[in-house]
């Protein structure tokens, strides 16, 4: 299991200092947060640094998760109402299918911080905090064309359809890779962001198309089932496969050669911003900020730089 440390929290600092008096208060109230699934590193991760950054600012928190279910996130938004949270982090099951759960929580007067995935209205959320996914995507394209060449064959695995996340990377790589003719995309899957469906995928993308060069993958989880695949069929040596998301699996995978490259999110540093926003507005009815939804630019990690993270999805640097 990952541990998240007082160090990570000091490194996921956002430049703006916590309010005078509150970092040691006690009885602040409750600070729900919810997640998708945290046996994913990367989920796991959200959850502890939302955590232990409320718990520095002296709320009671709890961390559960809906595991990309909406009748799950419904359930536990009821319990956060009933609970009389003062502020609920969530990130969202479905673009679409959480709207009505947010709109619960609001209307009881709670009010919601996104994290990592939007939903596809403005307005409700006090805050919308994600990954500049566009940007992320078209720095692992570019790096995917360098390790492969700008001829050959490849395949993609896809992220959950429900999640905006996915299309918008999947746009990225295509705006990318689309500007090499001779870089042939010959199959995509959707895996849901799992290993296990990346592996199957992978297996069944290999029938088709058993010479391919490439794999461009939405995570890091699909793409590490996709290594497993290759491995097995005797051929990873031969086939560049390129992830998205920057898991402690995916940084071990680029030290071992077994994986070209991970773009890493800044799960660590925007989970908790959207945590001191909520603190922000709870004191003083404003996030502080402008912006409804607000995007953090990701990092390309390659075997180059691996070496400089320094905790789970955190790079030496980040965060300022």
């Amino acid at each position: 299991m990952i541990k998240i440390t007082r160090r990570l929290l000091i490194a996921t600092a956002a430049a703006a200092p916590l309010l005078a008096g509150t970092a040691f208060a006690q009885d602040g109230g409750l600070m729900t947060i919810i997640v998708n699934d945290p046996s994913n590193p990367y989920w796991y991760t959200e959850g502890e640094v939302a955590r232990e950054t409320a718990e520095e600012l002296g709320y009671e928190a709890n961390v559960s998760a809906h595991n990309g279910d909406t009748n799950a996130e419904s359930r536990l938004i009821d319990t956060a109402i009933t609970n009389q949270a003062k502020a609920i982090i969530l990130d969202p099951a479905n673009a679409d299918g959480s709207i009505g759960a947010v709109r619960k929580a609001v209307d009881a007067g709670i009010p919601v911080f996104l994290i990592n995935a939007e939903i596809n209205q403005d307005g409700l959320a006090e805050a919308q905090l994600v990954s500049n996914n566009a940007q992320g995507a078209a720095l692992g394209a570019q790096q995917f064309v360098q390790e492969l060449g700008q001829s050959g064959t490849y395949v993609e695995l896809f992220g959950a359809p429900s999640d905006n996340n996915a299309q918008t990377r999947s746009n990225g790589f295509e705006t990318v890779l689309s500007q090499y003719p001779e870089l042939t995309e010959v199959g995509q899957e959707v895996a849901n962001w799992d290993r296990t469906e990346g592996y199957n995928k992978m297996q069944s993308l290999l029938q088709a198309n058993p010479e391919i060069n490439g794999v461009i993958s939405g995570n890091d989880e699909m793409a590490l089932g996709a290594i497993a695949a290759l491995q097995e069929a005797g051929i990873s040596d031969e086939v560049v496969v390129g992830g998205f998301d920057g898991s402690p699996d995916a940084v071990q995978a680029i030290k071992d050669g077994e994986l070209a490259y991970s773009v890493l999110q800044p799960v660590a540093i925007f989970t908790a911003e959207a945590v001191r926003q909520a603190h922000n507005f709870i004191e003083t009815g404003s996030t502080g900020v402008d912006q409804e939804k607000q995007l953090f630019d990701c990092i390309l990690i390659t075997p180059d730089n691996v070496d400089r993270m320094v905790e789970p999805f955190v790079m030496e640097g980040m965060g300022g």
